[in-house]
């Protein structure tokens, strides 16, 4: 019943964002006159990009020019949080929600053509596309989707145009297949397989959003460029086989990497000032997590790639940046979930300004929409605008909790104390004011804080995945 309910919701807030750029509904702080243009809207999202990973950041030993200007034009956050891993990332900046509200608290589905249906964020998330589309913005992704690769749902399902990348969640970036496993061929204009052995993957991703960009130079846009890089394999722009000779591994590797990503980004800025729109667009930067330390090999004599059994796939033990905070990708400490954001509108919002506040991956939902004089859909939202506290440095947070959830594992922060667990039961009580963050556990110590964050957890689980055993009753519960 709450799925008819959403749906019916999704489409009338397709027709009335319909009416308000007809000029049928007025809204507040909204103009109707066709000098009063709307921004342009893209966000880069980087793949596996540790939490310091940028020269902004204090990673000195980076070439990260496209970056560096976009901090030097922009906002650069130091306390922004996505998740551990790639789905839920992708989740909350889409829709504003907690990912659980979704669907994408496991794996979603990564073969559009495995026999059956896997998991797959529901169709009747209001994502921010459908919400600018709805307010006559051009819409695109090129990259990496990862909410779910059936056809029956993806990208032109939940408000792109156009679509052009990867389903799923990596791909070898020059025969396209999935490489975890035997494998399988991922690379998709829509829902129509594309064969392109043999090349560069980041490069026609590129190429696809420089025309893009070239074609819709004079109308309003929002484009989602979804980085698959620096995500492992670790197949660099030869370009900076030079720049980073002498570094050491797995750094050396990893951060030409970065420097094939950031190159990919100052090529679109380019064109953007080319047009000369870059005035006229926000720009998002954020990584989906931190940075990678798998270790994988093809494990298989008959790899549907063509790669032979023993083949180095992974991020080669991870040669990410977290400065003084813990872990990587794949667990909830800092250096898992705390990653680079930096939000950046020349013509209005400040310049060379740095914020230390806690926001998170939902917040820039409601934000852009703001910043575009876009009403907000009727939907319960768990992010909230940031515009305050872009504006100035003397705003509060407003996340007095924050949550996370994934598969069985969890973590929930309030002021410094962050508490992690698994199932029902909390193994990690971790203080981020430490001069050595979340390295002592004070689970023993102090169990009244332990037991009012586990207690907290568990409601707020129950609350967010109401949505999700109501469609599928027969899941195990977690809480």
């Amino acid at each position: 019943m709450k799925q008819n309910r959403r749906r019916f919701l999704k489409t009338t807030v397709r027709a009335l964002m319909g009416m308000v750029l007809a000029g049928c509904v007025s809204v507040p702080g909204t103009s109707n006159a066709a000098t009063d243009r709307k921004p342009n809207v893209i966000i880069f999202l980087t793949d596996d990009q540790g939490t310091l990973d940028a020269n902004c950041y204090g990673s000195k030993d980076l070439y990260t020019p496209a970056m560096d200007d976009l901090a030097k034009t922009g906002v650069r956050f130091t306390q922004a949080y996505a998740h551990q891993v790639c789905c839920p990332t992708r989740a909350i900046l889409m829709t504003g929600r907690y990912p659980q509200r979704s669907a994408v608290n496991s794996w979603t589905q990564g073969n559009a053509k495995a026999p059956g249906k896997g998991r797959n964020m529901f169709l009747e998330e209001v994502t921010l596309a459908e919400a600018l589309k709805g307010a006559g913005y051009r819409t695109a992704i090129f990259g990496k989707w990862h909410l779910g690769a059936h056809v029956d749902h993806g990208p032109t399902k939940q408000g792109f145009d156009e679509y052009f990348g990867l389903r799923g969640g990596f791909i070898d970036n020059y025969n396209h297949h999935f490489l975890h496993g035997k494998g399988f061929h991922d690379l998709y204009e829509g829902t129509k397989e594309i064969f392109a052995k043999g090349e560069y993957f980041p490069d026609m991703m590129t190429k696809r959003a420089l025309q893009y960009v070239d074609k819709n130079k004079d109308v309003t846009f929002f484009m989602y460029v979804a980085f698959n890089i620096p995500h492992y394999p670790e197949q660099a722009d030869k370009q900076f086989d030079e720049r980073y000779r002498d570094m050491k591994e797995p750094r050396r590797s990893y951060a030409k990497m970065i420097s094939t990503t950031d190159d990919r980004m100052r090529m679109i800025i380019a064109r953007l000032e080319k047009h000369g729109i870059r005035d006229d667009t926000i720009i998002l930067f954020m990584g989906d997590n931190g940075h990678s330390a798998e270790n994988y090999r093809i494990g298989v004599g008959d790899h549907t790639s063509g790669l032979p059994k023993g083949s180095n796939y992974g991020a080669n033990g991870g040669g990410g940046n977290t400065g003084k905070w813990r872990g990587h990708k794949g667990n909830f400490y800092e250096g898992g979930i705390r990653t680079p954001a930096i939000i950046s509108w020349p013509k209005k919002l400040p310049s060379g300004a740095v914020r230390d506040q806690a926001v998170t991956g939902q917040d820039w939902y409601p934000t852009i929409l703001e910043l575009c004089k876009v009403p907000l859909p009727e939907v319960k939202l768990d992010g909230q605008s940031v515009v305050p506290i872009i504006r100035s440095a003397k705003t509060a947070t407003h996340h007095k909790l924050m949550h996370w959830q994934w598969e069985w594992s969890w973590a929930v922060r309030e002021g410094d104390w962050k508490l992690m667990g698994r199932n029902k039961e909390a193994s990690h009580l971790g203080n981020l004011s430490d001069t050595e963050p979340e390295k002592k556990n004070y689970i023993k110590e102090k169990p009244d804080i332990a037991k009012r964050l586990l207690d907290l957890h568990n409601e707020w689980l129950k609350e967010v995945e109401s949505a999700y055993y109501e469609q599928y009753p027969n899941s195990t519960k977690m809480y």
